[in-house]
């Protein structure tokens, strides 16, 4: 399978646009298997070579970097395109068939079964949580993707008949022209309006997880969600749909406590688990279904979710300090993602808000912060700044910097209530991502002040 990717690339005119994680792996593969081949390597980042020994020794390799590095994209066979490099604004009308990424080469050249899973939340937990099960069942599998893993650094592991779980972002989705096995899409909420020309977009970007599908595929998607309730229409797959609200038309259904599939009970939102929570729920119902699909045992299944431990940074449990509990939520970077982690602990004093603005709309989450229990809510720029103009006075804490925000937190927060840390909207221009925010909050957190 492996040598099949390497006569793809072999003799070809690459350009490996972008070179941070997902680049360097690519750079990594092809000089590993072609020593000799001329490669072009084209970041944004000035000089960027000079952060790489083995780049500065390598003779068969052309730079081009700074501002015009989308210049004269057509003139390459194959552009191996980073997922955080945008096109916005750019016609790709003459090299949008040599756009190509290492999921994309994954699905093309090898011999495997594909599980992705996509949505604008809740698509990390849901692959985790898959891939337990499969690793719980004895399933020889990975997961790769946008979890952190880039495809190539695991290429050389992956196996004939291998399960392969891929957690896909729209960056990873938008030029795909292939779909996995089983395409999972969680929901669409506006989100990444900076690197889209617009919202549907973006939804066209998420929706290539199902569009290339076949016949003997399956696709399961939340038919809750407004947006795909718009979007998803005709579909070549087997369609699953799934909601928590709505038993009638729908494949996999919450019926009072009990999660049908196709009228046969599958299992009790009362079973013990750590995803708590209404979304956590439905991301459970997704993984049952894949279950079912492929035929796995319900009993190990149930136990595997009961064992599954919420991942980090998502409505992680800091500690409990002075009587106030502390929650890490700093993936809650939409104002959706943000509500439904206050609803799900119920007993939030003080909600910590605000990062980059990407153009997103507020208006409702403004409307439901004034009318919620929320006695504190601290205001982080820029968008918290933003949404403080509209705030009631009594409420909002208006801060610079994280480690005020937290100061502050716990003067004002009640004892035995919960301080949240969600900040729908994104970290980056202030963080180099979610993680590192939430690292420093737990570590603010936990300091003695």
């Amino acid at each position: 399978m492996i040598n099949d990717l390497i006569q793809y690339f072999k003799d070809k005119k690459i350009l490996i646009l972008g070179f941070g994680k997902e680049g360097q792996s690519t750079y990594n593969l092809i000089r590993k298997y072609l020593k000799e081949q001329k490669l072009y390597i084209a970041d944004q980042k000035e000089n960027f070579y000079e952060d790489f020994d083995v780049l500065k020794k390598d003779k068969n390799v052309t730079f081009i970097c700074g501002e015009n590095y989308l210049n004269s994209l057509d003139s390459y066979d194959i552009i191996m395109k980073a997922p955080g490099v945008s096109f916005v604004g750019i016609d790709t009308t003459n090299f949008f068939h040599k756009i190509k990424s290492q999921l994309e080469l994954l699905l093309e050249f090898f011999n495997i079964y594909t599980i992705g899973v996509t949505g604008t939340k809740g698509k990390s937990t849901t692959s985790s949580l898959i891939y337990k099960i499969l690793k719980d069942q004895n399933i020889n599998s990975l997961l790769l993707g946008n979890i952190g893993t880039p495809v190539f650094d695991y290429i050389e592991k992956i196996k004939e008949n291998m399960t392969i779980v891929l957690e896909m972002s729209s960056h990873q989705l938008e030029y795909m022209h292939l779909s996995p096995n089983i395409a999972i899409l969680l929901n669409i909420y506006e989100e990444h309006l900076d690197h889209y020309e617009s919202y549907e977009k973006y939804a066209d970007a998420k929706c290539n997880i199902y569009k290339y599908q076949k016949n003997n595929d399956y696709f399961l998607y939340n038919s809750d969600n407004e947006m795909l309730k718009k979007i998803v229409k005709n579909t070549n797959a087997i369609t699953y749909k799934i909601s928590l609200n709505n038993p009638n038309e729908n494949d996999i259904y919450l019926s009072e406590d009990t999660v049908y599939l196709k009228g046969k009970p599958i299992y009790d939102k009362n079973e013990p688990r750590n995803l708590i929570g209404e979304y956590n729920l439905n991301n459970i119902m997704f993984a049952l279904g894949v279950s079912e699909i492929l035929k796995l045992d319900l009993n190990k299944t149930i136990k595997s979710i009961s064992q599954f431990k919420t991942l980090e940074h998502r409505l992680e449990f800091v500690g409990k300090y002075n009587d106030i509990l502390y929650y890490d939520n700093s993936i809650g970077t939409i104002p959706v993602a943000t509500i439904e982690a206050v609803k799900t602990l119920k007993n939030v004093d003080t909600l910590i808000i605000g990062g980059m603005d990407r153009g997103i709309d507020y208006s409702e989450f403004i409307k439901y912060l004034n009318n919620c229990q929320i006695r504190n809510i601290i205001c982080m720029p820029k968008t918290g700044h933003d949404i403080a103009k509209k705030l009631k006075d009594e409420k909002k804490y208006i801060v610079e910097t994280l480690e005020e925000a937290v100061s502050i937190a716990k003067k004002v927060t009640q004892k035995g209530k919960i301080c949240l840390l969600s900040p729908a909207a994104a970290s980056y221009g202030f963080f180099k991502n979610f993680k590192e925010k939430g690292n420093l909050y737990k570590k603010l957190v936990k300091e003695e002040k």
